[in-house]
Formats: C-alpha cells, structure tokens, sequence
C-alpha cells in the first residue's frame, strides 16, 4: 500500500462480458479517479478507463483485464492514491482526529467522523461524554496544519 493512502473508489462487480467493472467513486470527480495512480492494499497498480455511467456506479475498463471472469475476481477491490497525488486541499480523510473547539477557544472534542445522509455534510465530534453532530456549515475554519477545526456551534446547542 502507498504512503498516507486515500481510499478513492471500490470495484463493486463486472459489467458486461468484456472486462469492464463498476466503480463506486468517492473521489470529488470521475476524472480524479481517471488520473490518479491507484493500488490495492497488497500494491498491485491499476489504471481506469472511464466508459460511463450506470445507477450511479462509473462503469471503467482495467488495463490487462479483458474477460468477465477477471473483472468479477476484482469485486470488494477498494482502490487507493497517496495524499500527495490529490489536489492540494482539505479532504474528508485530513479531518480525522483534528481538536475541534470555538472561536474563543474552548475546546468541544476531536473529529470522529464526516458523515452525508444527503442533506449535507456533518461533522461527528467524539468529546468525554459521547459523540455530538454538527452541520459542516458551522466549521468556520480548518487549520489541518495547526491540527484543528474552528467551529461556531448553532444558538441552539
């Protein structure tokens, strides 16, 4: 496996009979998950050819993999980059762990998780007594180098 890997899209089952698989991206764009250098966990590369689109799945072809039955032995494949091959900005995998506290400094806990039920991103916070949500529009300031999230919990918290 690379150095700080990003988990970046899973092979969830083949496509067709030619080889081709469907791709279930959690990278900001398919073509991130195009140009990427991708592994596995054993380090075994993979280069994606996009072909489309299919129930929300990228349906991509696998360099070296040209039947029906390569393309299924790759089903539960999760595909990994190194941090440093991905744009140079915040991702949901750099939150982990970070303080998380207020504008004037108090502190509420550590990122546990970034979580979407689709309405929107939402910072878990584990803190001494359990976890707590907050809208991931309330985050007034990431500061990964400094290792902390600046947020202004709603009025009714």
């Amino acid at each position: 496996m690379t150095a700080n890997p990003v988990l970046l899209a899973v092979i969830v089952n083949a496509h067709g009979v030619k080889g081709e698989v469907k791709v279930k991206n959690f990278a900001e764009s398919p073509e991130i998950l195009a140009k990427a250098p991708l592994s596995d966990a054993k380090g075994k590369t993979y280069k994606l050819k996009l072909r489309g689109e299919a129930g929300g799945l990228l349906i991509a072809a696998i360099d070296g993999i040209s039947d029906r039955n390569a393309a299924e032995a790759l089903k539960g494949v999760e595909l990994h980059t190194p941090r440093s091959a991905l744009p140079n900005k915040t991702i949901a995998a750099d939150l982990m762990g970070l303080a998380v506290e207020t504008p004037d400094g108090t502190p509420l806990g550590r990122v546990w998780a970034l979580l979407n039920f689709g309405a929107g991103d939402i910072l878990e916070v584990e803190h001494a007594n359990g976890t707590a949500l907050y809208p991931f529009a309330c985050v007034k300031k990431v500061d990964a180098a400094k290792g902390k999230v600046i947020l202004q919990p709603p009025e009714e918290i």
